[in-house]
This record gives structure tokens, sequence and C-alpha cells, in this order.
């Protein structure tokens, strides 16, 4: 890793980096947490607990000066406050007590701030005590309270078999509060690039995320996250997904013994391996679970939304060109025939900025994203720019967002996760 020139550095964060307080692990503790950024770097937190205070707490990173910096002041501000505003500690209050950081830095501030509201959450979750539980923490169908959820009795035409798969697979989504599914009517439109930086900044803003990629023929996450040779371990809760800062992945490219192998599959094979990846995965608590669905209307998507029942909706990807918008229109009766509501149009590669002069240039056409929106009576959620550094992020295995989070791209992702948000409100 490349360390950044402590001279741009503020007098009160080269001192935190040159002089870090609170580094080291503690031996003994009550709370911890590691975190690992988009960014690749990792950071833990220790700490102990007091008449519900944070009497101790310590920190580790294998990043540099930011995150030296970053993860001493937050340590320093969490000391002696209750947990619960230890865990409410901010990206902006950590780079305000350090008088500021480079743009290209800050995002080590976020990162500082989810391991410690992680390592705090663990604490108050340990005082909870014993619940009725499965060996994953968590209540089984049979102790649900939820006696008209549908999973709870037997259709008429179900085998006992058929039951049982049903109420796993049942028992796995209703731990994740929302399911956002990707779609665009076409390739090459960057939807898998929109889905990583969107699963990447709800993670950054604190959300518990996964991201499921469906794509059986062409999967792709795990180079856009540097994934290529992970591999899938089982446990008793079911197989584990790849975890990577906090952001669960799986995908059929962790299956796959050669990464040039081709997956020559029918439709029911398709169906088999996505109904597994939903309902034998231990994905645990979920706020959001991004599913990135190959392009077109085919076997994937649908099996998508026949298996998961009610899907909170779909983010519809598009470039500004008519020959990508007129597929997208697909999409979106698609899921109008399905009942999947449309959160809304992203226009991918809308206008390149100059990383120079910040001049934008209209390569493609503009407008057919904002435009399918207004015709098709959905919202539109926003455009985001041509970037280089996108290609070279995806590249290079790592979510723009969390190299950048200044960036063009990373306000525009921003807004559109605004704008969903707005839109459960309404709902």
């Amino acid at each position: 890793m490349e360390c950044i020139d402590l001279e741009s550095f503020s007098a009160t964060a080269r001192d935190h980096a040159v002089h870090p307080r609170h580094h080291g692990p503690l031996e003994v503790f009550d709370g911890h947490a590691r975190v690992t950024g988009p960014c690749g770097d990792t950071m833990e937190f220790w700490l102990t607990a007091r008449n519900g205070k944070v009497e101790r707490v310590s920190f580790i990173t294998d990043g540099c000066g930011p995150s030296l910096a970053c993860g001493s002041m937050a340590a320093c501000l969490a000391e002696g406050k209750r947990f619960e505003d230890a865990a409410d500690l901010r990206q902006k209050d950590i780079l305000e007590a350090l008088d500021g950081l480079p743009k290209e830095s800050e995002h080590c501030a976020l990162l500082a701030g989810n391991t410690l509201k992680a390592a705090c959450e663990n604490y108050l979750n340990r005082q909870k005590g014993p619940q009725k539980e499965t060996r994953d923490g968590k209540g089984t169908c049979d102790t649900c309270e939820e006696t008209d959820c549908s999973a709870s009795q037997r259709k008429k035409d179900e085998t006992e078999e058929e039951f049982e798969d049903r109420r796993k697979l049942q028992s796995r989504l209703c731990r994740i509060r929302h399911k956002i599914v990707v779609l665009s009517g076409k390739g090459g439109v960057g939807k898998s690039t929109v889905a990583v930086n969107l699963a990447a900044a709800l993670m950054m803003s604190g959300k518990r995320v996964g991201l499921l990629d469906v794509d059986i023929h062409g999967p792709s996450i795990p180079t856009m996250l540097g994934l290529e040779h992970k591999t899938i371990q089982g446990s008793e809760e079911g197989l584990l997904p790849i975890d990577i800062g906090g952001l669960k992945v799986m995908s059929l490219g962790f299956l796959l013994r050669n990464q040039d192998d081709a997956v020559i599959w029918r439709g029911p094979m398709k169906m088999g391996v996505i109904k597994q990846f939903l309902k034998d995965v231990a994905w645990g608590d979920l706020d959001y679970l991004i599913i990135d669905s190959p392009p077109g209307t085919g076997d994937e998507p649908l099996s998508v939304c026949q298996l998961i029942g009610t899907l909170d909706g779909a983010v519809i990807v598009t470039t500004p060109q008519r020959v990508a918008t007129v597929d997208v229109r697909k999409s979106i009766t698609f899921c109008r025939q399905l009942h999947v509501p449309v959160l809304g149009v992203v226009e991918n590669m809308s206008g390149f900025v100059c990383p120079k002069c910040g001049e934008v240039t209209q390569i493609l056409p503009s407008g057919g994203g904002k435009s399918i929106a207004k015709d098709m009576n959905v919202p539109f959620l926003g455009s985001i720019p041509m970037n280089p550094k996108i290609a070279e992020s995806g590249d290079n295995g790592r979510a723009l967002l969390g190299q950048d989070s200044a960036s063009p791209i990373a306000r525009a992702m921003n807004e559109i996760i605004t704008r969903i948000a707005r839109g459960w409100d309404k709902r």
C-alpha cells in the first residue's frame, strides 16, 4: 500500500497518525469488531464497559497514516461515553475532531466509525441475554409469532419435504429487510458496476448488506471485488457467503474450479442454484440484499421474482443512447407483469467528466434514462457520469466508492440511495 504524504494533513491529524492513541489489542474485552473497508484497509476495535459506559477502548489497523489517525481519534472520542453515544459517532464527527483530512482519505473516517459502531453493538447484543434461538441465534418458524405467515401452514398439494423446503427458504428471507434486484434490458450498460457500488454505498452508510450475483453465465462480481480465488465454506447454519468489510457476497463464480469454465445450463438448473443461494446461504440479518441479475427478462430474474415472492423493488440501469433505452422499457414491463415495484431508472455513463478541467462532454446522447422514466411513469433516480477510475477499480477488485468517497460518482450514488429511501417512506 502506498502511504499518503502526511504533509497534507492538519497538525492534529498528523499527530494522531504518527502517535496513535489507544493503539493495540485488549486481552480482556466486552465488545469487539473487525471490519475491512472497500478500500482494502482493515480495522479492529476492542472495548471494555463500566456502568454502561466505554471504560477502555483500543484499535489496530493494517492501513497507514489516514487509518491510524481516524482509528486513534475515534477511540479518543468514544472513551468515557455511553455505548449508545459511542455507537452514534459518525464520519463527520471524526473528521471535524481531526480538523479535516484530504478528500481521498475521508473514507478512513467512515471505516473507523463503522468499526467502532460494530464493536459497541457487539457489546450491547451480549447484554440482551439468552433468547429462544436456533444455532445461528435467531428464532425458527416454530417459534415465530406471525401466525398468518404463509410459511407456517402446509399447502394442500405440498409434500412434507416441499413444505420444509419452503419454510427454510422463508426463514432466511424473513431476516432480510429489503430485497432489491438490479436489472437492465441490455448488456454492457454497467449494471454490475451499479450493483456493486450501490451495495458499497449502503454498507458505508452503516447498513448490513448482502450482494447476490445471479448472473449464471457471466458472474463478474467476484472479479469486481477482488474475490476470484475465494471459495465457499460450509457450516452448521449453511453455506457461508464471502465477507468483505461486512459486505456479504455470494456468486456462482465462487463455485467454479476454473474461472475459464463455461456454465452450460438450462432453466431448471439455473432455478435450482438460485434457490440454493437464497435458501442454503447463511445470510443472517440484513438491511438490504442487492441482487445483480443478468441482462434481459429470462430465467434468472424470473427465478428471483418467483422464489422471493415479494421483492421490495427493482433498480433499472440504462445508458443514454436509444439502442439501450428501447430494451430497458421491456425490463419495466417485466416488473409490472410480475408485480415488482420499480424503484426507478439509473442512467449510467451519462457524460464524461474531464479529470483535469471538470468539463462535461456528452459522448453518448444524453437524457435517455430521464425520458424513459417520464414516459413509463417511474421515478428517475439519477445519472452516473463516466469515469476512467470505474474501469480501473473494477479491474483492481475494489469498489470505487471505497477509494474515492468524494467523487462525482459517490455523490451520484448517495443521491440515488436517498431517492430510494424516500420511496420507502411513501409506501
